[in-house]
């Protein structure tokens, strides 16, 4: 945060001057520098903005005022004749360098408390426990305080150096304790690959796995409460966590493939959302309790530093739940889109599963009327191929229609009988049988008209031809409609949905 500032402005003669403020963060004071516009040129102006402000020395021409006003959040930090082309950036300056100063009174606390624990260490003759808690206890607070952005980073950092310096110093009469520490962890290492290549042995014998997988949960138990160095506790999880999943695939089975289908990748994705938004929610309700918490203290806190910190976080806290807020919205707009989106693939995924039922059960009832039909074909075949009636052996005509009535049945009527369908059904019967097998069947079907013609119209002698009466034609084959005209083009809406869901999905 910058500690300088440099913009134009007016004095109470209403003149265009070059104001430049500089904070004393130590003596809580802002310092101001005023340049006529006649001295202060587009160079020096520019000067000023590009190296002044970042903290390089400048030469400044003779003409100049300065002053000094203490900093306060009730009075302005500019001098009462001078008036700001932007009002706004004095103010945030005055916030923030307000915020500033009581930042740096909280590091010096800091590093006074800091020498006080050096000085114990000076002192001691050997490892103290005490004061190395002391010195933790005292690092935690810092810590505290960078998280909540209480300290600038600069001033964490080297507290944070200072810090390190005394644990050093700590650490090396703590030195011992460190090797037999690392004793302790190698022998409990030890031990649990000990338990490891028994369990590992059992897998292999193939022991009972509920009884594996409880032995595991109790190294689990042992392990969290046991000691060990980084490096051995890496790899006992490793060890452990790769048995877990031997004996999980052996009690279960291998974990399914992940299922990447439009509804589940929504599905997930809307999942995600839903836990952040309630992430968001429940971080804008912490700040809220802590803006409460930091008014309440800054009302009852009898520490007047401490309360001066509590009131800059408080605009602070408010800024970033107003920040919180806006992207909240964001995402409950989003959420509202996904569920339509969800709605919308749910939609299509019901239709597509109808539609793929509707297929099954046609293609069900397409092998059952094929395989009908054909066995109605074969039947008509084996009966074309018995011996036909001599001239001698007709009946008149007469006689044979009051003893039998002649085949004269349809194609249609053939398969209205094998089937017992109503005619509307036989016409859809037909279709779908030329769907299935196509032109091969019509010129089966087409060859089985002509063999029963030659059984109802057999040859007979031009004496009795007069008498015969002349059974019904059948269709002919042309009579049911070709295949290409059953199954027209499916129209857009009924076509299989591959590219688009991939477009859709991408």
């Amino acid at each position: 945060m910058k500690t300088k500032l440099v913009l134009w402005g007016t004095n109470d003669q209403n003149a265009r001057v070059l104001i430049a403020l500089e904070l004393l963060p130590q003596e809580n004071l802002v310092r101001s520098f005023v340049f006529p516009e006649e001295i202060a040129s587009e160079a020096f102006s520019r000067t000023m903005l590009d190296q002044w402000r970042d903290g390089h020395a400048v030469e400044f021409p003779a003409g100049f005022t300065s002053a000094e006003r203490e900093l306060t959040l009730s009075e302005s930090i500019l001098p009462p004749n001078l008036k700001p082309e932007r009002e706004d950036i004095i103010s945030r300056a005055q916030t923030e360098w307000h915020f500033v100063v009581l930042s740096s009174k909280l590091h010096d606390a800091y590093l006074s408390e800091l020498a006080e624990i050096k000085d114990k260490i000076a002192r001691l003759a050997r490892f103290d426990t005490g004061i190395w808690d002391e010195l933790k206890a005292f690092w935690d607070k810092v810590q505290n305080q960078v998280r909540d952005k209480n300290l600038f980073r600069e001033h964490g950092d080297f507290l944070r150096d200072k810090t390190n310096e005394l644990f050093g110093e700590l650490k090396s009469l703590r030195n011992k304790l460190d090797q037999e520490f690392e004793q302790t962890s190698k022998e409990n290492f030890e031990r649990f690959q000990q338990w490891f290549s028994e369990i590992e042995r059992k897998i292999e014998n193939g022991a009972r796995l509920q009884s594996l997988f409880d032995e595991l949960k109790g190294l689990q138990e042992k392990f969290r409460n046991t000691r060990f160095t980084k490096e051995h506790r890496n790899k006992v999880w490793d060890t452990l966590d790769a048995l877990f999943k031997s004996v999980k695939e052996r009690r279960f089975g291998a974990a399914p493939a992940d299922d990447r289908s439009p509804s589940d990748r929504l599905e997930r994705r809307y999942e995600g959302l839903v836990s952040a938004i309630d992430k968001m929610e429940r971080s804008i309700q912490r700040d809220e309790e802590d803006l409460d918490f930091q008014k309440h203290k800054a009302e009852t806190t009898g520490g007047q530093l401490e309360a001066q910190i509590r009131q800059a976080k408080v605009l602070m806290i408010e800024e970033r739940i107003r920040s919180k807020k806006d992207k909240l919205n964001e995402m409950l707009v989003t959420r509202a889109d996904l569920e339509k989106r969800m709605d919308a693939q749910r939609a299509k995924d019901a239709k597509k599963a109808e539609k793929e039922k509707l297929e099954e059960a046609r293609k069900l009832a397409e092998e059952k009327i094929a395989s009908e039909i054909k066995a109605a074909a074969v039947a008509r075949e084996a009966d074309s191929e018995k011996p036909e009636k001599t001239a001698g052996e007709i009946v008149p005509p007469a006689t044979e229609a009051a003893a039998k009535e002649p085949p004269h049945e349809s194609l249609f009527d053939a398969i209205s009988e094998t089937l017992g369908d109503s005619l509307e059904d036989v016409v859809d019967t037909v279709k779908a049988v030329a769907e299935v097998v196509g032109e091969k069947m019509e010129e089966t079907l087409s060859d089985l008209q002509d063999k029963i013609q030659d059984i109802i119209q057999p040859e007979v002698p031009a004496a009795t031809e007069p008498h015969a009466s002349a059974p019904d034609q059948p269709e002919s084959a042309e009579a049911a409609p070709h295949h290409e005209d059953v199954a027209p083009k499916a129209p857009k809406e009924d076509r299989p949905e591959g590219a688009d869901d991939e477009k859709t999905t991408a």
